[in-house]
């Protein structure tokens, strides 16, 4: 049974704007339920749940529809609406020592929740104030204590008795674990289950914190400078998010990927108009139509929705069937045998398995340069013939192992840097000449007029390879092929430049297919895993559990050989 139904929420601050601090915003609270609302600070969480208390600024107009167990809230008079707080929907609220009156009390101001809003005599309401502060965990004694005498998980349960004093039958809690030791964080989530549990009302968790959110939800809705973005299960959306925003969140808390490298969303919130995807700006798969159209939230599956013009995350390359085989005189060498792999945009892929396993001939044929004997290869829904995906801008490019043999050592870095442009005759002689310094800035390498002039063979291998990518960059590409690209550099410059070049897909938003056979690198970065051996790939799945729970033995025994 719907105990809170919010629809078509819109809160907009002051008369002379056109922006929406909430943008459309509609979800359902059922009885017992407890839903998440996640997104960076900024997104509207907290407007939201203010708009639900009525607690925002004068200023604030707040439109659409939000009901409390059939009665719409919006339009009640404010005396109509303060009886329905704290005694049918309360909010625990974030910085409890902004929240908290410095010179009153703790038992003095639960005590005026129970006075005002429960009518309470003063014995009465002592009584159960003492009550309130032991069911939150603490001692009685603390009636007496000051907010600054308590510790900041002692003031969050003080804050949730208070919220919880008049039994309602809705609780939002605002952040309730910022700023807590992970002890102390781990005590709030329970306690708050346990108190849940106990009294069935049901709830409204308000974080940024993946773990908190994990642990404590059934449901997520996230949202983005106010808009819903994504909504589903908590399970669904954590493991296989449909959004590239919420795939940031996700990537971006270290609890959720302990091992890897973090890495925030690229940009900054910007607040944009109504007709256009509000996630333009940071987004790696944006098209025209994006600036053109505001994504509604649509149907992806069972009880999954995505506000996204391209119906979620896209697959940008997907190879099926894959197979090629070398022959030599005295026999036939299959080096790929039914390989099948998927890459969607913005994503890291590690193509990992010992030297020998087909990696680089499966990398040759995905980028076009190398034909298969059977099976299929589609770019961006295109079939990849030949070169034609790595022979033209915001297509696939592939950095080879070895930058010496790569590149002519007799060309100036100029030259090797921008002779992609010249064959296909992008832009005219200064615009190339500027993209090449670009290029170079980005993989931290000169662009003066003297490193111009360098002749390939007086470059470092290290040198060598940042050169190789800057050639690659130059086209915009929107699949980079990484080839053990840092296997003959010395385990400094290896580390400098895999950290170079996660940056760089992170900023610029390519997807990347990452070969090699060090796991302790592919662990830094990669977003999923491809496991070959002799050809085949052996085992597939996202990188957390690969590498933390790995089926296959031959996948075990790399990962008990790296540690030796």
């Amino acid at each position: 049974m719907s105990v809170l139904e919010i629809n078509n929420v819109y809160v907009r601050y002051g008369r002379d704007t056109d922006i929406n601090a909430v943008h459309n915003v509609s979800l359902r609270l059922d009885s017992g339920e407890c839903i998440g609302i996640i997104g960076e600070s900024g997104s509207g969480k907290t407007t939201l749940a203010m708009s639900i208390m009525g607690l925002l600024e004068n200023c604030a107009q707040v439109s659409g529809s939000i009901c409390f167990e059939g009665t719409e809230l919006i339009t009640l008079s404010e005396q109509e609406r303060d009886s329905y707080r704290w005694k049918r929907i309360a909010v625990a609220f974030q910085n409890s020592l902004d929240v908290l009156n410095p010179v009153i009390s703790i038992g003095d101001q639960i005590g005026e929740c129970l006075i005002r809003h429960l009518e309470m005599e003063k014995k009465e309401a002592r009584a159960k104030t003492e009550n309130l502060i032991r069911m939150v965990g603490l001692d009685s004694s603390l009636t007496a204590a000051y907010p600054h005498q308590l510790s900041g998980g002692m003031r969050q349960r003080i804050l949730i008795a208070m919220a919880l004093s008049c039994d309602p039958d809705v609780l939002i809690v605002d952040e309730p674990t910022t700023s807590l030791d992970s002890v102390s964080k781990q005590e709030m989530v329970q306690l708050l289950l346990d108190l849940q549990r106990e009294k069935g009302f049901a709830m409204l968790v308000i974080s940024h914190e993946l773990p908190v959110i994990a642990a404590m939800t059934s449901r997520i809705l996230v949202m983005y400078t106010g808009n819903m973005v994504e909504q589903g299960g908590t399970k669904d959306i954590l493991h296989d998010p449909r959004h590239p925003y919420t795939r940031g969140l996700i990537y971006s808390s270290p609890s959720i990927h302990p091992y890897r490298d973090m890495w925030g969303i690229p940009g900054e919130i910007q607040i944009t108009h109504e007709q256009q995807c509000p996630f333009y700006s940071r987004c790696n798969q944006r098209i025209e139509e994006c600036l053109r159209e505001h994504p509604v939230l649509e149907g992806v599956g069972e009880q999954r929705q995505v506000a996204c013009l391209r119906g979620g995350i896209v697959t940008l390359l997907a190879g099926s069937g894959i197979e090629k085989a070398y022959h030599t005189k005295n026999r036939r060498v299959k080096a790929c045998l039914d390989c099948n792999i998927e890459i969607k945009a913005g994503e890291v892929v590690a193509l990992i398995g010992e030297s020998g396993s087909g990696k680089t001939t499966l990398a040759g044929i995905l980028s076009g340069i190398m034909d298969a004997d059977s099976g299929e290869v589609y770019f961006e829904g295109r079939k990849v013939t030949g070169n034609s995906e790595t022979a033209k801008p915001e297509g696939i490019q592939i950095v080879f192992q070895d930058p010496i043999s790569a590149t002519n050592e007799h060309l100036t870095v100029r030259e090797i840097v921008q002779e992609p442009l010249d064959i296909i005759k992008i832009g005219e002689r200064a615009e190339r000449l500027q993209a090449v310094r670009t290029a170079l800035g980005q993989v931290q390498l000169p662009y003066d007029d003297v490193f111009l002039r360098r002749r390939g063979h007086t470059l470092s291998g290290g040198q060598r390879q940042r050169v190789a990518i800057a050639r690659a960059l130059v086209m915009n590409p929107k699949l980079m092929i990484a080839d053990e690209i840092s296997s003959m550099l010395d385990p400094s410059n290896a580390a400098n430049l895999l950290r170079l070049l996660k940056g760089l897909q992170n900023i610029r938003g390519f997807s990347m297919l990452y070969i090699t056979h060090d796991i302790f690198l592919a662990r830094k970065i990669a977003d999923k895993v491809y496991v070959m051996r002799q050809g085949r790939i052996i085992e597939q799945g996202a990188a957390s559990r690969v590498f933390d729970h790995p089926q296959e033995e031959y996948t075990r025994l790399l990962l008990r050989s790296a540690t030796v």
